[in-house]
């Protein structure tokens, strides 16, 4: 699967720490990253993680157009509904995408912990059934 990666400033040592104890799961997958939330990851658990733009420089946007073309099929988005910066991701559009494109997402590590034993038992095979040409 293709898994993509976003946190708020406010949640990124969440997102890193999240990485690090599902370090295994993870590394069977394709991982990719807004900029700092990628190197994060990356220099904590030595994933290979794929780094787009910073969220401010448009990171968030090109996890967009992937989702948008069916090139995403996860997303973890751990978001700081309280307090998020003006220069942070937009939630709403990429949450509609994820809602267009039935992309499973997670925007907290509850959810996110859900998605991932799912992902391990193999019950999150579901795009074959919703889209059987993928």
């Amino acid at each position: 699967m293709n898994i993509a990666l976003i946190a708020h400033d406010s949640k990124k040592e969440l997102m890193v720490q999240f990485c690090i104890a599902y370090c295994g799961v993870l590394s069977r997958h394709n991982l990719c990253g807004t900029g700092t939330t990628g190197k994060l990851v990356s220099e904590a658990t030595g994933l290979h993680i794929v780094q787009f733009l910073s969220g401010e420089h448009g990171g968030d946007q090109q996890i967009a157009s992937r989702i948008a073309c069916n090139e995403i099929d996860l997303l973890l988005f751990f978001r700081d509904p309280i307090n998020p910066a003006a220069t942070e991701p937009n939630d709403a559009d990429l949450l509609r995408l994820c809602d267009v494109h039935n992309i499973p997402v997670a925007t907290n590590i509850a959810t996110a912990e859900v998605l991932i034993h799912g992902l391990e038992r193999g019950d999150l095979d579901w795009r074959n059934i919703v889209n059987p040409t993928r």
